[in-house]
């Protein structure tokens, strides 16, 4: 699972008949530098599969490869899924978090 935010919508002229009713999103995958500083775009977008209705700006979590079509009871012809709209993401460094060797 990893996280992105939402920066634009792919509009398709033609669908195959198992991704009708859904959206496709332009993601921008954040990274712990990212989250953590200003966010840059130096990496490259993805396109997933959005069922759940994320808007331009959004934080979300999504997966990618064999796990992106795992959640439908028929395959679908996806690589990414989008599998949740963020709220909030709180991040710290790893130095916060793992406890400091004692000399």
């Amino acid at each position: 699972m990893r996280l992105g935010k939402v920066i634009g919508t792919v509009t398709l002229s033609r669908a195959h008949p198992t991704v009708r009713g859904a959206r496709f999103k332009i993601v921008v995958p954040l990274s712990l530098k990212m989250l953590l500083e200003a966010p840059t775009s130096d990496a490259e977008e993805l396109v997933i599969y959005d069922e759940l209705g994320a808007h331009d700006g959004c934080l979300v979590a999504f997966s990618e490869g064999r796990e992106a079509a795992q959640p439908f009871p028929e395959p679908k012809p996806v690589d990414a899924y989008l599998a949740a709209i963020l709220d909030h993401v709180a991040a710290v460094p790893l130095e916060e978090v793992l406890p400091q060797p004692v000399d």
